[in-house]
């Protein structure tokens, strides 16, 4: 009974529609903004990245945009914008699901890091080019390091708690198709 929810994956998505929730919510909570702190980790970022790289199917786009939207309306960004980087970045992760199936971990770090920082390029480029204002480059960048130093310990928790791993080369599920 334990793993029911394990044999379909709306059981993840319920699951990740649930910790983006809690995500968002914490970072919503008014502890730590002292100025001059350091930002956190974008965690909701690690977490959809670490999914789409382990098990695309668990997390659809429409479940993506959802939680960024979401992320984008109640953190005061411009919405859509985070939003489409987001799924560009996870649909390319989608795209090579055959190629990051057989990646080891600090290949597959480095890819996510280097989507991070290539995301992070992005929306300052498109704040630059509307001129809007942003927070000082250092800033998101000190979030940008964070947050690649976050990813290993999403996907170990992701791994632990929640059993999520990559499926082997010519894995089938309890209906046979091929994972």
């Amino acid at each position: 009974m334990a793993d029911l929810w394990r044999a379909d994956p709306w059981g993840y998505r319920l699951l990740f529609l649930a910790l983006a929730v809690f995500v968002l919510f914490a970072r919503l909570l008014p502890v730590g903004q002292e100025p001059g702190e350091y930002p956190g980790p974008d965690l909701l970022l690690c977490l959809m990245l670490a999914w789409a790289m382990r098990r695309p199917d668990f997390i659809p786009v429409w479940l993506i945009v959802l939680a960024t939207l979401t992320e984008d309306l109640l953190l005061l960004r411009p919405p859509g914008l985070w939003t489409a980087l987001v799924v560009m970045a996870t649909e390319f992760l989608r795209s090579r699901v055959a190629l990051t199936r057989e990646l080891n971990f600090v290949v597959e770090w480095l890819l996510a890091s280097g989507l991070m920082v290539a995301m992070l390029l992005a929306y300052r480029t498109a704040f630059a080019l509307t001129l809007l204002p942003q927070v000082p480059f250092s800033f998101a960048l000190v979030q940008t390091v964070w947050s690649i130093l976050a990813y290993p310990a999403v996907v170990g928790l992701s791994r632990l708690v929640f059993d999520l791993r990559k499926p082997a080369t010519g894995e089938i599920d309890d209906q046979g198709r091929r994972l």
